[in-house]
């Protein structure tokens, strides 16, 4: 396991350019199956989860071209289903989450999908019903070996039908699509996700000859096809890791922009970074972070009471940038509560920043309360470890900000969804080392 090393308290300054989203290049990845056309995906993340789904796709049978940095070709015309009982996908397709984005697609096409129980960040518990509920609702048969925690569906030829998801699940729902698209009629999902990442998927099957309508909304309608051809698609900004930016400029006092981040595909994540005090700037389709020199102030409800900052399906707050709001808190003036509804592990981290020097009340383990110093009292520089991605790189934004040297260990997680990340802290001036 890698390590780095953070000199802290360093003002940054510069341009920085947000990676490709890592949650869209899953879907996008998986979609590939559904034909034996080529696809051409551009501006995909060169992390750590990305690149073993794209090495499970080659193990597949898939033929993979890389083109250039971030972009590819795939050709799905020889799929190898053999190898999807084989013990080695057992083992690859277990150590990642979106690997269970598969199943829609081979279910769809070659009328049989299995998995291993996918792993992913400790977070809690992730379950599958949505995904599997979905197939079953469509015409699959659904078994369940609970001695290898082996998911298998099949069925000769799915067939179109309403269903109300339980919950808008962004990977249920981008599963049950992929399903749907060759299933044989008409498909209704209510309650269906409707991620920014999620409409980019239904607009790549749109463009390989797939009939979704609704996109963008919760209420999705598919009419199924015999068979979709190629496409060209490219990859959004990573909003996680534009959020994760405002939230580094912010706790450093730093004057940075980030370049070309889609503006109208981040919904409310600038307003929620403004209630916490921080000033930024619309350019073009750019972010400007002014060095907070002053510092930053939550604000208050209009009845005086204090702000509440909690996740909701798309368009509200997206849960992954809960830990990167909950670490910027640490430094404004006034107090905010964390609310993290979906992940019951997601805050655990927190102890890491006490022991730094936060004022953080865990009232339970879906709820924070920070109280903020306003530079008054810097967090200082410990040892520490990332349990997740979220968390990690919300550890390192600390470590940037506070007095004295960090050691972060256990950074494989950070690189699971951030690419190169130490690199491109150097060129904003910040004192990192990777140590292997």
């Amino acid at each position: 396991m890698g390590t780095f090393k953070i000199e802290g308290g360093i003002q940054l300054k510069g341009e920085i350019t947000p990676q490709g989203a890592k949650n869209e290049a899953l879907q996008i990845l998986c979609a590939v199956l559904l034909t034996p056309e080529k696809v051409t995906i551009t501006n995909i993340p060169d992390i750590i989860d990305v690149n073993k789904l794209i090495k499970l796709l080659g193990n597949l049978g898939v033929k993979i071209e890389k083109l250039a940095h971030g972009a590819y070709t795939f050709q799905a015309d020889e799929v190898n289903l053999a190898y999807l009982e084989s013990e080695g996908f057992k083992e690859e397709g277990k150590s990642l989450r979106g690997s269970i984005m598969i199943v829609g697609p081979l279910l769809a096409r070659f009328g049989k999908g299995y998995i291993p129980k996918p792993g992913g960040d400790k977070i809690g518990r992730r379950r599958l019903d949505t995904h599997f509920e979905g197939f079953i609702n469509l015409g699959a048969k659904f078994r369940y070996n609970r001695e290898d925690y082996f998911y298998g569906v099949e069925a000769d030829r799915l067939k179109g039908t309403y269903m109300l998801l339980d919950e808008a699940s962004v990977t249920g729902t981008a599963n049950i699509i992929m399903a749907a698209v060759l299933a044989e009629g008409k498909t209704t999902i209510y309650n269906a996700a409707c991620e920014p990442y999620l409409q980019q998927l239904c607009k790549m099957l749109n463009s390989m000859g797939a009939k979704i309508t609704g996109v963008g909304s919760n209420l999705i309608e598919i009419e199924g096809v015999e068979k979709l051809g190629g496409c060209e698609h490219r990859i959004l900004p990573d909003m996680i890791e534009i959020g994760s930016w405002i939230g580094l400029a912010a706790m450093t006092r730093s004057e940075i922009t980030i370049k070309n981040v889609s503006w109208d595909n981040l919904g409310v994540i600038p307003n929620t970074f403004r209630k916490l005090g921080i000033t930024l700037e619309r350019r073009g389709d750019d972010i400007y972070i002014p060095a907070h020199e002053d510092g930053y102030e939550i604000q208050n409800y209009i009845d005086g009471s204090i702000l509440t900052i909690a996740d909701a399906p798309w368009p509200g707050f997206t849960p992954d940038l809960l830990s990167i709001v909950l670490v910027v808190a640490t430094q404004a003036r006034g107090s905010v509560l964390v609310h993290q509804k979906m992940f019951e592990s997601r805050l655990f981290f927190v102890d890491r920043l006490i022991d730094m020097g936060a004022k953080i009340i865990l009232c339970d383990p879906h709820r924070a309360t920070v109280i903020g110093h306003d530079f008054k009292s810097q967090l200082k520089g410990i040892m520490m470890s990332s349990p997740d991605i979220r968390a990690g790189i919300s550890l390192l934004i600390a470590a940037l900000s506070a007095k004295g040297t960090s050691t972060i260990q256990n950074i494989d997680q950070i690189d699971r969804g951030y690419e190169r990340i130490d690199e491109r802290l150097l060129a904003l001036g910040a004192k990192i080392t990777r140590e292997d």
